[in-house]
């Protein structure tokens, strides 16, 4: 009869660290629970499918229950059972018939099926969730992995762009190379096309520095979306903050990352990572037992304070991660710190931020965890980015953000797209807008790069759907099309979706590359979304979140078409305009009060006669013509002068050049995207219908 290879009984072992940790003669278990009577480490064979070992965790430390299990090797699965009370009017839902995932999973197997027998209480109950539901849930629910997380960097080194370098291109790691039929089948949509040469190549040509991966984090596919024959495609629906979602490991060993950030580092290119640590995807207290909930409901999520029984819901997804539980904002900074450190990203974008943000009294900069970051020697090296919104109460906060976070405007957003759309008495906002939004961000010492600039992001249209349909079209999302915003201050310039209008077609192609320029003149963190730069559609789809299908995957082939070439060229352009010339993306916010050069302020704004405009002229709300002066000096002593000249309007707008009367080269007309640059002759610019012009003077040192 063959023996155990386990012992009896487990070892103390350590309380820290959290996690299952290999030492190369055992495994140390540690997990958090203020709540639990006891705790249970489960064994699976390599499947996940068959329990071999059961053990008590035998000590508590500090609320932190933990065991050593000698000759566990990395290769181990395991979850856990946590007994205690379930009172859910008390906000306790242990359930130890619910097989728990290890909130500091590094690695994970298996698939979650969605059953009945997920749920900590019987499904249909009469007493709903006040019910308890005995089925074992182990084999329907993924399981942690031991890792080894030994991995040889060998010389890689972070590329630290600095932030007024910084272009960023937003995309998903899944959808970035689905159809890239030149790879393996196998790599399509994983680590390993993240990493291949073509798609680096494709980022450099554009001059985009730093890649920004939507959720990356594991993740549960959504019942109600299963049901209907759909899967989440985002990826906002965590449930392990430390391990990547196995279907983006082709390999299935973690290594797949880190190559692919060795080789971005290589190539200068940084990674920024969507973090999802708002919410989990165990929902509200109607939703399954997965971790989080069975291992201590009453710490990690934020309930009504007269009614335990139910989540508060500031995310819109029924739950809410109560960050000011210290465990728990200790969970947020070791997975942080993780990724650094294990993974070397180079930084992260919080989705959500604001509930991250918000105490008992609200939103607050100065929230234990804006200052646990802030005050973190890791994180205080890479690059932070909030979204400052949520549904809860004081929902909208961009701008209010401490120091060292860069946040997404929409403002930037919406005011691009009304701008370039005609609408009137859009000039005042689309100027400050272009000036870095110093009204919602120059305070508290914050640079320009704190506005993040986009013109479209994954939520919501793309660039080419902006200018092609008036309408959201979201009907294959099976909400009745009630989905996504209703607001996307689009147009369809005389035909919903696609046309073979040639006038309609001119017009749209005129707005994109107008809309592009205005994107990279702009101060302010330029950031592209995927696909964009050669014509992307969703078809009018502008919240495509459930759809895993060529909806939402990138179409190489796109790229290769005389439209889609002449599109991403204009790209690689306008952003090589913005790397060459540093007074583009200054680091400081301009307020015409520095004189670069003698009697000539650093940032000026023209109407179409050359003049300062007027307090009389910015309140003409059919002016659709603008000039912007930025003066900027460079390190060899000299002054460059450049000059954008903006048309929104239906007819050429007849520019004038504002004096002094430098000699000037026109660098970009959008109007002729693959015009050679020119000296201009005389003092008059005409600056076609929908377009953009930018003026280069320089002064040198006398």
């Amino acid at each position: 009869m063959a023996t155990s290879p386990w012992p009896d009984r487990l070892l103390a072992g350590s309380s820290y660290p959290l996690g299952a940790t290999w030492d190369g003669l055992g495994t140390n278990f540690a997990v958090f629970s203020a709540h639990a009577t006891r705790i249970e480490l489960c064994l699976f064979d390599p499947s996940g499918r068959r329990q071999i070992a059961r053990f008590d965790l035998p000590e508590c430390t500090d609320e932190v229950w933990h065991g050593y299990l000698p000759n566990a090797r990395a290769g181990l699965v395991y979850g856990y059972r946590a007994h205690g009370p379930y009172e859910p009017q008390a906000g306790h839902r242990f359930n130890p018939h619910k097989l728990l995932l290890d909130p500091y999973a590094r690695r994970l197997t298996g698939e979650m099926r969605n059953a009945d027998a997920l749920y900590g209480y019987r499904i249909n109950s009469p007493r709903a969730d006040l019910s308890f539901d005995r089925r074992d849930s182990a084999p329907g629910v993924m399981k942690a992995v031991v890792a080894d997380e030994s991995f040889n960097w060998a010389d890689d080194r972070p590329p630290s762009v600095p932030w007024s370098d910084t272009v960023i291109y937003e995309v998903h790691v899944r959808g970035l190379s689905m159809l890239r039929h030149d790879l393996r089948p196998n790599e399509r949509g994983t680590f390993a096309a993240l990493g291949d040469p073509v798609f680096i190549d494709h980022l450099r040509r554009l001059g985009v520095t730093t890649v920004e991966l939507l959720p990356i984090h594991a993740f549960v596919q959504d019942r109600s979306l299963l049901e209907k024959g759909l899967r989440n495609y985002w990826g906002y629906n965590s449930i392990g903050f430390f391990a990547p979602e196995p279907r983006y490991l082709s390999d299935g060993t973690l290594d797949e990352l880190r190559i692919a950030v060795r080789r971005l580092h290589a190539a200068g290119l940084e990674l920024i990572l969507d973090v999802v640590y708002n919410h989990t995807a165990e929902g509200s207290e109607l939703g399954p037992t997965l971790s989080f909930r069975g291992l201590d409901n009453a710490s990690y999520y934020r309930l009504l304070p007269d009614n335990p029984r139910h989540c508060i819901n500031d995310t819109g997804t029924g739950n809410t991660l109560n960050l000011s539980t210290p465990r728990v904002l200790q969970m947020v900074m070791d997975s942080l710190r993780y990724w650094v450190t294990a993974f070397h990203v180079d930084g992260f974008r919080f989705d959500l931020g604001v509930t991250l943000g918000r105490e008992a009294h609200g939103f607050d900069p100065g929230s234990g965890f804006f200052d646990a970051i802030r005050q973190d020697p890791v994180l205080q090296k890479v690059k932070l980015i909030s979204e400052p919104w949520d549904i809860g109460p004081g929902g909208y906060q961009l701008g209010n953000h401490p120091p060292g976070f860069s946040e997404w405007n929409d403002r930037f957003r919406d005011g691009l797209r009304r701008y370039w759309r005609g609408d009137p008495g859009q000039r005042a906002d689309f100027a400050a807008r272009l000036a870095g939004s110093s009204d919602l961000f120059d305070r508290r010492h914050r640079r320009p790069w704190a506005s993040i600039n986009y013109a479209a992001s994954h939520d919501g249209f793309t660039l080419l759907d902006t200018v092609s349909y008036a309408e959201r079209h979201n009907e294959a999302n099976g909400e009745d099309n009630k989905d996504g915003h209703g607001e996307n201050y689009s147009a369809n310039w005389g035909e919903e979706g696609p046309t073979a209008d040639p006038a309609i077609l001119d017009t749209r192609q005129r707005l994109q590359r107008a809309m592009l320029a205005t994107l990279f003149l702009a101060q302010g963190t330029p950031m592209l979304l995927g696909g964009d730069e050669f014509g992307r559609t969703q078809h009018g789809n502008n919240n495509a979140y459930c759809q895993d299908n060529e909806t939402s995957w990138i179409d190489w082939n796109l790229l290769e078409k005389p439209e889609g070439k002449s599109l991403a060229a204009f790209v690689a352009r306008v952003a090589a305009l913005r790397h060459r010339h540093p007074v583009l993306r200054s680091p400081y916010f301009l307020h015409g009060r520095e004189f670069p050069a003698e009697g000539v302020p650093d940032i000026s704004w023209f109407d179409a006669s050359g003049e300062i405009i007027s307090a009389e002229s910015w309140n003409n709300a059919e002016d659709r013509c603008l000039a912007l002066r930025r003066v900027g000096p460079n390190d060899d002593g000299s002054v460059t002068m450049l000059t954008a000249f903006f048309n929104s309007g239906t007819s050429d707008c007849h520019f004038l050049l504002p004096e002094p009367h430098w000699r000037t080269r026109i660098v970009l007309d959008s109007a002729a995207p693959d015009g050679p640059e020119r000296d201009l002759e005389g003092v008059e610019i005409v600056v076609a219908p929908r377009s953009v012009v930018l003026a280069l003077a320089t002064r040198t040192k006398e």
